[in-house]
């Protein structure tokens, strides 16, 4: 009987241990998430500034790289996206097509592909024929600074480099448009 309730202690130990370490991971866990979601730049905050070394075939204003900055007096249509990501696939077109319909009026479209390899980034966007300027961010600096947590997510910036508007997922055409037009309305 002893000898039961001393394995039975034994092997209860080890147990406690384990749920304690794992507790403290997910409650450190759990601590980062809320430290990155309340990093996000907001609506009506400056967006971070970031310099951009374009795929090759691609530029802006002629230029194989840019900073946010030099956009500025542009409404920017920043999109973070990756090859991988089956929800890209569903905005793709729509991003080209609206790139082509507003560029003549000041506004900016502006590809960052997230963690993906060239390679494959440069097939998907041929793939889609996108001709809007896009960059890698493959060491996720980028990501870091708009606190990303998935692609796609799109971030629309006005003409004095403030985010006007931030949308999770893949964006349809009614809501692009929308938020486009009132940017321009409201100048």
């Amino acid at each position: 009987m002893m000898a039961e309730i001393s394995a039975k202690k034994k092997l209860h130990i080890p147990s406690i241990a384990i749920w304690v370490v794992v507790l403290a991971v997910l409650g450190l866990a759990a601590f980062g998430l809320v430290r990155v979601n309340t990093a996000r730049p907001e609506p009506g905050q400056r967006a971070p500034d970031f310099t951009m070394q374009f795929y090759e075939g691609y530029t802006w204003n002629g230029q194989s790289s840019a900073s946010l900055a030099d956009m500025r007096g542009n409404i920017v249509v920043l999109n973070f996206w990756a090859s991988w990501c089956a929800p890209c696939r569903v905005e793709a077109d729509l991003l080209e097509q609206s790139w082509r319909k507003y560029a003549d009026q000041g506004v900016v479209f502006v590809g960052i592909a997230y963690s993906d390899v060239e390679p494959k980034a440069l097939a998907y966007l041929r793939e889609f024929n996108i001709t809007y300027p896009n960059a890698p961010d493959l060491r996720t600096r980028i990501a870091e600074m708009y606190d990303i947590t998935g692609v796609p997510e799109t971030f629309f910036i006005d003409r004095n480099g403030v985010i006007y508007e931030f949308h999770f997922g893949p964006i349809d055409a009614a809501r692009l448009t929308t938020v486009i037009e009132r940017m321009l309305a409201e100048g």
